[in-house]
Order: C-alpha cells, then sequence, then structure tokens
C-alpha cells in the first residue's frame, strides 16, 4: 500500500518497516462481522480469515484485527480471498468492557482520527451516556465531536436548551442536524479531509447509517424507515469502513447498549476537561476528589462552579473504570471482603 492511500501515513509505513513487511502486503480491515473479516487495498476488497499462526498467538479477543486495523495480509491471485499474517500497531482505538461479567476489552475501531459521538435531539438525548463516550475517545486518542440528529422532531427553543446542557458536558464541538431538511449536513461534511478516519459512534436508531448514506451520497447501506415515535430501527450488523468520494474514510458501527469503561486512565481529561483542568490545582497530585485537604475539585463544587450532578457522574465512572480495571484476583478478594461485611452485619443484626 502507497503511503497517504487509506489512511496509511508515514507513521504505519514506520511501523511495517520495523517489522521487515513489504508495504505493498499491507491492507486495511474494511468490515468485522462475527469473526469473518474483509479487508481493503488500493485496488480491491476481499473476504479474509486468520491465518493458523496468528490465531495461535491471539491472546485476548483484544488482539483481533478490528476495522480499521492495518494488516499484513496475502491475496490470492484470483483476488477472491485473503489471508491475514499480522496485525500493526494502533495508532489509536475506540475500545469499551465487553459487554456482561468479564472483564475483557472489546475494540470498536482502530486508527480513527475523529470520533462522531452521534445522539438524537429526540428520546436518545442523554448527556449521561455521552460522557461514558467521551471517556472511551479520550482513552484511546481519539478526538470527539458530538453530532445531533433529528433536529427537525424538536422545537428551535428545545435544541437551544439541548445544546446548553451539551456545553455544560463538553467543550468539543458539537454539530446539530437534520437528514430530513438537510440542516447542519454542510457543516458536517466540511470536517471530513482526505486521508483521514471517522467513526460514527451512537445508539441504535439515532441514525448513524443514514448519516453515512448522506456523507457517502448515494443509499449505499441499508436503513429502515423510523417507527411512529420517529425514531429510527436497528439496522446496522456489523463495523465497515466506507471511502468517500474525496479519500475522507467513515466507520459505521452498530449501535451499543451497554458502554462500560474499563481501566480507563486518561481518558476521563477528555470526558470531563473541567475536573481534569482544576485537579491540576489540588494540593495532592494523587487526589480523589472526595475529601482531601486542599482539593480544588471540591472548592469548585461548594462555590458552584462545578455542578453537583457532574461531579457525581464523575466519580460513579471513576469507580467503575478502578474496579473493572482491577485484576481478577483483586476482584475477587474485594467481592469476598464485601461478603464477609455483610455477614457480620446480618450476624450482628441477629443476635
Amino acid at each position: 500500500m502507497m503511503p497517504g492511500a487509506l489512511g496509511f501515513d508515514q507513521w504505519f509505513a514506520a511501523q511495517a518497516a520495523q517489522r521487515g513487511l513489504d508495504a505493498c502486503g499491507v491492507a486495511r480491515i474494511s468490515a468485522v462481522a462475527r469473526g469473518s473479516y474483509r479487508i481493503r487495498d488500493a485496488a480491491r476488497d476481499v473476504p479474509a480469515e486468520l491465518s493458523g499462526r496468528l490465531a495461535y498467538r491471539i491472546a485476548s479477543a483484544a488482539d483481533l484485527p478490528c476495522v480499521g486495523d492495518f494488516v499484513a495480509a496475502d491475496v490470492s491471485a484470483e483476488d477472491a480471498a485473503a489471508i491475514i499474517h499480522q496485525v500493526l500497531p494502533r495508532k489509536t482505538f475506540l475500545r469499551r468492557k465487553r459487554p456482561g461479567q468479564g472483564l475483557d476489552f472489546q475494540m470498536i475501531a482502530a486508527n480513527v482520527d475523529t470520533a462522531f459521538l452521534v445522539q438524537s435531539c429526540h428520546f436518545d438525548f442523554n448527556p449521561n451516556r455521552l460522557e461514558r463516550y467521551l471517556a472511551m475517545a479520550g482513552d484511546g486518542g481519539v478526538e470527539p465531536v458530538v453530532v445531533l440528529t433529528k433536529t427537525d422532531l424538536i422545537t428551535r427553543e428545545d435544541l437551544e436548551h439541548k445544546l446548553d446542557i451539551l456545553r455544560t458536558v463538553t467543550r468539543c464541538s458539537v454539530i446539530a442536524c437534520s437528514m430530513v431538511t438537510g440542516g447542519g449536513c454542510d457543516a458536517l461534511a466540511r470536517l471530513l479531509s482526505p486521508g483521514r478516519t471517522y467513526c460514527l459512534l451512537g445508539s441504535s436508531g439515532v441514525g448513524k447509517t443514514t448519516l453515512l448514506n448522506r456523507l457517502v451520497g448515494r443509499e449505499a447501506f441499508a436503513t429502515q424507515a423510523v417507527s411512529s415515535t420517529g425514531e429510527g430501527i436497528h439496522t446496522t450488523t456489523r463495523r465497515q469502513l466506507a471511502v468517500l468520494g474525496n479519500g475522507a474514510m467513515v466507520i459505521d458501527t452498530p449501535g451499543m447498549r451497554e458502554l462500560g469503561v474499563l481501566g480507563v486512565d486518561q481518558g476521563f481529561d477528555g470526558g470531563f476537561e473541567e475536573i481534569a483542568a482544576l485537579s491540576a490545582h489540588c494540593r495532592y497530585a494523587d487526589c480523589s476528589h472526595q475529601g482531601e485537604p486542599g482539593c480544588a475539585v471540591r472548592v469548585a463544587l461548594e462555590n458552584g462552579e462545578l455542578h453537583h450532578d457532574r461531579y457525581a457522574n464523575y466519580l460513579k465512572l471513576k469507580k467503575e473504570s478502578e474496579y473493572h480495571g482491577m485484576s481478577s484476583l483483586e476482584k475477587r478478594k474485594k467481592d469476598r471482603n464485601f461478603g464477609r461485611f455483610l455477614k457480620s452485619v446480618k450476624k450482628r443484626q441477629d443476635d
């Protein structure tokens, strides 16, 4: 792959060279669905599977190729299929805690420059969930942009109220748009630069695929009619990368019901910028902002500079992240200690 093609810049070229890979044998994962892959290079898009050696070396699900990854692959002479031999290091990533009780990551996309965090102005509008998406983007070094869709379903006054709420949640760019009226769509399209990769993140039915079709300029991906409430119906079942006419790339993803954070560290700087800024003025570098003397965050909370709901959600996500980020042994020990505490309380009550 030539430098610049599909986002394969000098950073990735250097990574390939360090591993002795011929850049001509590098392709990009263009789709992932239930363990099957498609890869794309400058000339073709073909189905692919892992080599036996790579599959054997995979230590966790997070090490599997995900959409947006650059991989070393051999394509058959007939361009009918390919074998993936190696995954190049990721410059950025989007990941979440795997749904359920496990402690593993689930990779959403890799090598993304900007994440479009999509929420509908109607029933889906949820600032607390948005904070989770912002933490996800910050964790992976991805620039966030909030996209509010379906502005045609609410009044101008309601829209302004929602925009005011978002200004208390994030300092990142916010674009409000409607696929019905076209309002805001040109502003969003102007953000898309050749050679850069964008990812659509959000719940089911918020209009991600409709938005992607609008950016592509045709009905390239299947959508369904909206429900009687005006909300969309879940359509996307796989993560897929589309290349726009100007050379920008957009990744569409299925809606996410669960958005757990797992061991996020730097991500909170992106999701809670004002708290991160206040933390720099705390007396202690490891301040937990829960009672230590000289805590600038608590001072801002008490004088009204920081909203109580915002602070409470910060503590909730931080606690969740730290808990999920513990090793399995630490987690079992914490659970056992809590179980002993409950038994002691029950015993005292019985006595």
